[in-house]
């Protein structure tokens, strides 16, 4: 701890805050909520709050810290309120992966439980997905809703993805956008205050967070993503809301496909009583999670989905935010295919190396404002474990321009292992924090 003199005069001063930070201060909570306030409110240089932010990564912040960072940023802007649905609302959020389209099949499932899923979504940036670029796939449907919009969605049909609203968190929006171009993104205490303040200040009653481990998520290994968790599970809780964390395996893409449309397919396949078995597999894992936080796991995700329940509250989120489900999705004009250079078995599939290539073919953005080409991405053939013939298709990639397949098979050079023996089991679910 510094032994420097904590600055309590008011208003503060930012380079006195960042100093204090730097020799491993302790922010009051005045000294925060005025911090966050100033930035929001442009009265602090970017470059003041870089460095601010640049402290926390190096020095961290104690729990009583981000537990005040955390409310400042929510008072940073509106807070929804469902407490007049006459059902019970639980939220689900991902870390980020590639394949990661479970939000589509496991919102209109929960809804089909007799619970509100308010899932105010994301874009994409670089190799993971954003959800609202998958859904903006099929043809009419609308990210941007009201308030009154989302509410009387919720009401009536059980479950929404949309984009949030500009009233929500804005000083994360510009914090966000900070981190992304200082370096300061690995912060766990950033990452996790990002996320909760968000999570809180949308509203529901419980949350479950679905935190991704391996090569291609942001945490590399387990003990970073059970810190993360952690962190995120006491914030929640510290704020009233019923929070639970499971760790889940990214070290290969989830499902078969990686791409807006190509995700959007296969998300209708398991509402329809196929698709492949990890998609199936943490889409019931997770509903039951979130069913169970708000006491309502009377009925089993499992069966609702068997029935089609899911696939009819499908149908009417697209149709309530102006989308066709019945309309044809948009399909890359050019395909190439990698093909096995041997008999063997798949060893190895790195889901990183799959979701650059999605990215390099026009899948993924590398700045926010960049389009995304809806047909474009990787569509897998096998998965590892699987035997493979020397010839047989492994991977398709798609893309309107084909001067893009040369960088994606770059990517994929190394990207999976043909060899003589299976590879040992790795379980998709590897811990639930609470």
């Amino acid at each position: 701890m510094a032994t420097a003199t904590s600055p309590s005069h008011s208003p503060f001063h930012a380079v006195d805050l960042i100093r204090w930070k730097c020799d491993g201060g302790e922010l009051s909570d005045a000294q925060i909520d005025w911090l966050i306030a100033a930035y929001t409110g442009d009265e602090i240089a970017e470059e003041q709050m870089s460095a601010f932010a640049m402290a926390v990564r190096f020095c961290g912040l104690s729990r009583r810290e981000l537990e005040s960072w955390t409310r400042a940023m929510i008072n940073s802007g509106e807070r929804l309120d469902f407490s007049g649905l006459s059902r019970p609302t639980v939220d689900k959020h991902s870390t980020g992966g590639v394949g990661d389209k479970i939000t589509l099949p496991l919102a209109p499932l929960v809804a089909a439980c007799g619970v509100a899923v308010p899932q105010l979504s994301g874009r994409g940036l670089g190799h993971t997905g954003g959800t609202l670029d998958k859904l903006e796939s099929i043809p009419g449907w609308r990210a941007s809703l009201t308030n009154e919009e989302m509410l009387r969605q919720l009401e009536d049909v059980g479950a929404v993805v949309c984009a949030a609203g500009p009233g929500l968190v804005p000083a994360d929006k510009k914090l966000y956008a900070l981190r992304d171009v200082t370096g300061t993104v690995e912060s766990i205490p950033l990452i996790a205050s990002s996320i909760m303040s968000k999570k809180i200040a949308e509203g529901a009653g419980a949350l479950v967070l679905d935190v991704k481990v391996g090569s291609g998520a942001f945490m590399k290994t387990q003990d970073s993503a059970r810190e993360l968790a952690k962190t995120m599970v006491d914030l929640g809780r510290a704020d009233g809301m019923t929070t639970v964390a499971l760790l889940t395996d990214m070290s290969v893409p989830l499902g078969l496909t990686a791409g807006n449309a190509l995700e959007v397919a296969e998300s209708v396949e398991v509402l329809n009583g196929g698709g492949p078995p990890d998609v199936i597999e943490l889409t019931i894992a997770l509903a039951r999670e979130m069913v169970a936080a708000v006491g309502r796991d009377d009925h089993d995700p499992a069966d609702r989905l068997a029935s089609g329940a899911a696939m009819d509250i499908w149908r009417s989120m697209i149709k309530a935010q102006g989308g066709d489900p019945d309309a044809d999705l948009p399909v890359a004009r050019e395909t190439d295919v990698i093909t096995a250079e041997r008999d063997g078995i798949l060893r190895s599939l790195d889901a990183l190396a799959v979701g650059e290539a999605a990215w390099r073919l026009g899948a993924g953005r590398a700045r926010k404002e960049h389009a995304v080409q809806s047909g474009a991405g990787v569509q897998l053939h096998a998965k590892p474990g699987a035997q493979v013939r020397a010839g047989q298709p492994l991977i398709t990639l798609h893309t309107d321009t084909p001067e893009r397949f040369a960088g994606a098979r770059v990517a994929l050079a190394t990207a999976y292992e043909i060899g003589d023996s299976a590879p040992e089991e790795q379980p998709l679910i590897l811990d639930r924090v609470t």
